[in-house]
């Protein structure tokens, strides 16, 4: 990790860090690496540091990962991969994440540029889900997989839960809405572009659009189905774009 210029030292004092600490209920041994998750590009860049949070954040969704995937996999012993697949997308993903960043206070910890605090960037939900998990990879680098699983189990505990309760029914259609209106403030549009085969065994096409883009074509036996396939796919080109974004 690398050691922390003394401006970035002198803008967070003793009280603020505790104020984090407390809201986790863990103490860094290393609050060089706390700093670190907290100090997002923007920040970076106006202040010509060499060092940012993309590089935990990186790291923090690979042990999100795993300790979510360890969970289902004990909590779900008979359940096959792809079914624990859908489960952990159900908690491991951007709305989740933020919500989690939301409960913690987690913006009002984050070293932002001017500009990226002034348009509400403590408050995006990218940034935010980005932000948490750079924080969980700093957990993980200075206590050590015990230490962050504690973390994950706490606050992702009732995520977990609905999840599980919820099985593989996952409803990609209202994540995307919710992500649209996030993100666009609009809703995508659904058309079905084709049907074919007999009517006891129709198989419907549905293109999805946003903004008048397509985004993304759903093949179903029902037009439910086609929609949630489409609805998919779209989240995927929208989770890449948001990526190369950054």
């Amino acid at each position: 990790m690398p050691v922390l210029s003394s401006n970035v030292m002198n803008k967070i004092s003793s009280a603020e860090v505790t104020n984090i600490e407390e809201k986790i209920n863990y103490t860094f041994r290393n609050k060089d690496v706390l700093r670190e998750s907290l100090t997002h590009k923007s920040y970076s860049n106006e202040n010509r540091l060499l060092y940012n949070n993309e590089r935990l954040e990186f790291l923090g969704d690979a042990v999100l990962n795993l300790i979510i995937s360890d969970y289902l996999l004990r909590r779900l012993p008979d359940s096959p991969e792809g079914d624990l697949s859908k489960l952990r997308a159900m908690v491991v993903n951007e709305n989740t994440l933020s919500k989690v960043a939301e409960r913690i206070e987690l913006g009002n910890e984050l070293f932002l540029g001017k500009g990226e605090d002034m348009t509400g960037g403590r408050e995006k939900p990218s940034l935010l889900s980005d932000a948490l998990e750079a924080l969980i990879a700093a957990i993980y680098l200075d206590g050590g997989i015990d230490e962050v699983s504690s973390f994950v189990n706490r606050f992702f505990d009732e995520e977990i839960r609905i999840a599980v309760s919820k099985g593989i029914s996952y409803d990609f259609k209202t994540d995307l809405q919710e992500c649209c209106q996030g993100r666009f403030g609009i809703l995508p549009r659904y058309h079905v572009s084709r049907e074919s085969g007999p009517d006891h065994k129709k198989v419907f096409e549905v293109s999805l659009f946003i903004k008048d883009e397509h985004y993304g074509t759903g093949i179903g036996k029902t037009k439910k189905e086609a929609e949630q396939r489409a609805a998919r796919e779209a989240l995927e080109k929208l989770k890449f774009e948001i990526l190369n974004s950054k």
